[in-house]
């Protein structure tokens, strides 16, 4: 029997739909899941008639962030574990296009800062969204949360935990819009259809523009977490 591909991608024109595929464990991102997506949008970065991408999660998450049953093992597997996290998160935080994120479910740990580092962010009634890791004494992506939100906002969220249903995440902001699980992804594609029909000198030069303020404005505290991530899993 073949193995499920872990992340799928739908081409429709100028736009994808890129879907986390591993929905009978809420698509924590595994160490095969995080080498597979980053293979995906370099992919796509690549290709010159790409547009706007639409990332979502299969079944009822979006992404329950890093899977932890795979911590720990030898100094390679840890290793591996830290270099595939770094290699995902730069990727998207650099992607040179504009991506849309469909939170069709619970966006958490990770998988909340996944979220954050999309451009636009669009929710199912029933998502939830939050830094679950800081209640574990992990510290949570407060570079993806300042990228994305205001100061006030992503320290209070980094700091308490505190999860948002989907109707506090559009008050505070945090998400565009709130839909029906239905008409989520529908409303994805059609936002996503809407940027990549502007000519590419107008949306994917302001995408270059939002990577440029990303990388000018929060460098330092991209590297000082992913320092942080090397000295807990490596010692």
């Amino acid at each position: 029997m073949s193995t499920p591909e872990l992340v799928t991608v739908e081409r429709d024109g100028a736009t994808a739909v890129v879907t986390l595929n591993r929905p009978d464990k809420r698509n924590a991102l595994s160490l095969e899941l995080r080498e597979e997506l980053t293979g995906v949008l370099a992919e796509l970065a690549a290709g010159d008639d790409l547009r706007c991408v639409v990332l979502t999660g299969a079944g009822s998450a979006f992404c329950a962030g890093m899977d932890t049953s795979e911590f720990g093992g030898d100094r390679a597997h840890k290793e591996q574990i830290v270099e595939l996290s770094i290699g995902l998160f730069r990727a998207l935080a650099s992607f040179p296009k504009p991506v849309v994120a469909a939170i069709n479910g619970p966006a958490v740990a990770g998988g909340f800062a996944l979220a954050l580092l999309c451009d636009l962010r669009l929710a199912a009634s029933e998502a939830k969204m939050g830094f679950l890791e800081n209640r574990r004494g992990i510290p949570p992506s407060y570079a993806a949360a300042r990228a994305a939100l205001p100061a006030a906002l992503a320290t209070e969220l980094c700091l308490t935990g505190r999860v948002l249903d989907a109707n506090e995440a559009e008050r505070l902001g945090v998400v565009k819009e709130v839909h029906t699980a239905g008409g989520l992804l529908p409303r994805a594609r059609a936002l996503a259809d809407d940027i990549a029909a502007a000519p590419p000198s107008a949306s994917l030069e302001t995408k270059r523009r939002i990577v440029i303020e990303r990388d000018t404005s929060w460098r330092l505290l991209f590297e000082a977490e992913e320092q942080a991530l090397r000295e807990a899993l490596l010692g």
